[in-house]
């Protein structure tokens, strides 16, 4: 949308945009989507909404419905699907925004097809009614009796005046990624949403327990069989290297670049960057090398390190000593990711290339990791355990 339009689009009342909307979609023949349906014979049915950020909202229901007690879907608003991850129901976002008839369907479907609704990074799980307040839509959940709690995902409620003050290269130490002030007190609101709202609230990863300290812990899940194979590493004499920079401002790209380009022109290294590319395109490039860089300014870990485990690959990156705390407390195993920071990550590498063996048996320890703690049966028994009744009593 051109800049004059969209300035004048937002100050245009919600009601008059809803009306513009609407007549629009009439005249673009747009077939405004049913609502999500699941299987009413079931006793516990649940719905993830809205965001499936790195697809967990799919994986997280299909977690859970390995319980045969648990029938689940997900939804994510379409347009924030960029990497085209599965997702049960993707909707528009200007439908879910402004559609009277599909916001009514939802609430309908919520409250009368299913019994519980996990609302992913304080995001209003039936779009723009009662403009998008979160807090009126989990009342109106409620008060149709369904259960309800909340997952955080990262920068929805990581806040980075704490952040910044326990990591030195936190992307939070200037507005070079986003307007620092205007973000505090996004995640500051989301923060007093959830202890207003004292719900059950997960986190999908660990380092996010320093914020939200009474949630617990929802990891990720990974396919293990999408990523495995048979590809040897570090057998080349220049190790093939590989940074997926799909936010390089918070993941140090440009940080990092001087060690590695010039270990790169130096012929010791050789250093690729993927973007852009589908999810479903990842594990054929993750096979293809040897060591994956993840990020370098959060001291957490997420999906995408996840996915470069499960394929063997030797993962290097920064994790702070509380995430890796976490797991080993949680899950009774450690943390098979290489501990670098923008300042060591040249000397890890020739590291690397000094001990090949004793790095490809830490990277070995990867997929088992993955199945142990991701595979989806961790976060099925915590959603259990602090959501779902699924004992039938």
């Amino acid at each position: 949308m051109h800049p004059v339009l969209k300035t004048l689009w937002e100050a245009t009342p919600k009601p008059l945009q809803d009306i513009v909307a609407t007549a629009v979609d009439r005249v673009q023949h747009v077939e405004i989507p049913g609502a999500p349906h699941v299987d009413r014979a079931l006793p516990v049915r649940l719905f993830i909404a809205p965001a499936n950020y790195a697809g967990q909202g799919y994986r997280w229901a299909r977690a859970a419905e390995a319980n045969p007690r648990v029938a689940a879907a997900n939804m994510v608003y379409a347009e924030i699907n960029s990497f085209a991850y599965p997702v049960d129901f993707p909707v528009r976002g200007r439908t879910v925004t402004h559609s009277h008839r599909w916001q009514k369907a939802q609430l309908r479907a919520l409250t009368e097809e299913f019994t519980h609704v996990l609302v992913e990074a304080q995001m209003p799980p039936l779009g723009g009614m009662y403009s998008q307040n979160v807090r009126r839509q989990i009342r109106m959940l409620q008060a149709g009796g369904t259960s309800v709690a909340m997952v955080c995902h990262g920068s929805d409620i990581r806040l980075p005046t704490r952040h910044r003050a326990l990591e030195a290269w936190s992307p939070f130490v200037n507005d070079d990624w986003v307007p620092v002030a205007k973000l505090e007190k996004v995640v500051a609101d989301n923060k007093r949403l959830l202890d207003d709202l004292g719900l059950p609230t997960f986190v999908s990863t660990p380092g996010l327990l320093l914020d939200v300290p009474y949630a617990h812990f929802l990891p990720v899940v990974i396919d293990s069989g999408l990523w495995k194979t048979s590809m040897p590493i570090l057998e080349r004499a220049r190790p093939r290297v590989l940074h997926v920079p799909s936010n390089p401002l918070v993941k140090g790209t440009a940080e990092i670049e001087p060690a590695v380009s010039g270990m790169h022109a130096r012929e010791e290294i050789e250093y690729v960057q993927a973007t852009g590319l589908p999810h479903a395109e990842m594990p054929a490039l993750y096979s293809s090398v040897d060591i994956v860089l993840d990020q370098f300014r959060l001291g957490d870990y997420g999906a995408g390190a996840c996915e470069a485990m499960a394929a063997g690959r030797l993962v290097i990156s920064h994790v702070s000593q509380q995430v890796r705390d976490v797991i080993s407390s949680q899950t009774g195993v450690q943390l098979p990711i290489l501990e670098a920071n923008i300042d060591t990550l040249g000397q890890i590498l020739h590291d690397v290339m000094e001990n090949r063996e004793g790095f490809r048996a830490l990277a070995a320890k990867g997929p088992d990791f993955v199945r142990r703690v991701h595979n989806g049966d961790i976060a099925r028994a915590n959603l259990e355990r602090y959501f779902l009744d699924t004992s039938g009593n």
